[in-house]
């Protein structure tokens, strides 16, 4: 069964019989014909008595012309949003997202946005944990939020992709002692400062599972701004447990950057609110996906 199929159907049904639905299409009449004898072998019933040279609906073809017309009213509205999407000239997306999905990938999918619809301004805002994304698509501020934890947010009123997962690394000036490691145990942290995330972020978290767990670790900064991370570790405020998107700013900086053992993840979720989006968020969620599937 195919879109085509359908539509000669409902031709069939508006015109009142081969003859008139042909004409209306423009199509030859023995192809109609065969085009419903084929649909009507697909689902294994007659949809037409034939009397004459006239037809009458059976019981299944009264049945099969609500669903036939929802089905063609759905694949229009897809393909006016698919050309909408592809004609995409001008607008504006609004994105909310956490520090360590905005380093990646969505400074990547900004780069790649921007090089497909260089009309289409892209509204980057910052959140600093999950509860803030989720609120803000919740309410319409932004209409896609990326956002870092260890599961996915279970509002029932956003459609959920994940977008991968980033391991945790520790971040260590150059000549500190675990530099040279391959990876670090939770117990290799003991009398060490760390520079930390706010209560609520999966950084954070992790800091206090050690410290739960009774590994003596002090937290020296609280960091609200993670892009002063870096920059605090590089002057010595502590070291820092970050998701693997900051290794390489971390490098850059003349940092060095160690596993941990056992790993750590950060899982990266693409939320937006349930309908339809605008075309231009539409376009730039498939930029975000398509990344994703890439990976």
């Amino acid at each position: 069964m195919d879109a085509r199929q359908l539509a000669y159907f409902l031709a069939i049904v508006d015109e009142g019989g081969f003859n008139r639905a042909a004409r209306a299409l423009h199509l030859a009449q023995p192809s109609l014909s065969q085009a419903v004898r084929a649909l009507e072998r697909d689902l294994g019933t007659p949809l037409f008595h034939r009397v004459g040279r006239r037809v009458v609906l059976t019981e299944a073809g009264h049945a099969m012309v609500e669903p036939a017309r929802e089905v063609l009213r759905g694949l229009a509205a897809t393909r006016a949003v698919v050309e909408s999407v592809r004609r995409l000239r001008s607008g504006r997306v609004e994105v909310v997202s956490m520090p360590s999905p905005a380093v990646a990938p969505l400074s990547s999918a900004v780069a790649a946005f921007a090089r497909r619809h260089p009309g289409v301004e892209v509204v980057l805002r910052a959140a600093d944990l999950p509860g803030e994304v989720v609120e803000a698509v919740r309410t319409g501020a932004a209409e896609l939020g990326l956002l870092g934890d260890d599961g996915p947010p279970g509002d029932p009123g956003l459609a959920v992709h994940e977008l991968g997962a980033q391991e945790f690394v520790l971040v260590v000036p150059a000549t500190h002692p675990l530099a040279g490691r391959g990876r670090v145990r939770p117990a290799d942290l003991a009398g060490l400062s760390v520079v930390a995330g706010p209560p609520g972020s999966r950084m954070r978290a992790l800091v206090d599972g050690y410290r739960d767990a009774g590994v003596e670790v002090r937290i020296s900064v609280e960091a609200h701004h993670r892009e002063a991370i870096i920059p605090l570790v590089v002057e010595g405020a502590g070291v820092a447990l970050l998701a693997e998107a900051w290794a390489r700013p971390a490098r850059m900086a003349g940092l060095a950057v160690v596993g941990l053992d056992p790993p750590a993840h950060l899982g990266i979720w693409l939320v937006t609110r349930r309908g339809r989006l605008s075309p231009g968020a539409a376009a730039f969620r498939g930029v975000l996906l398509g990344a994703a599937e890439d990976r």
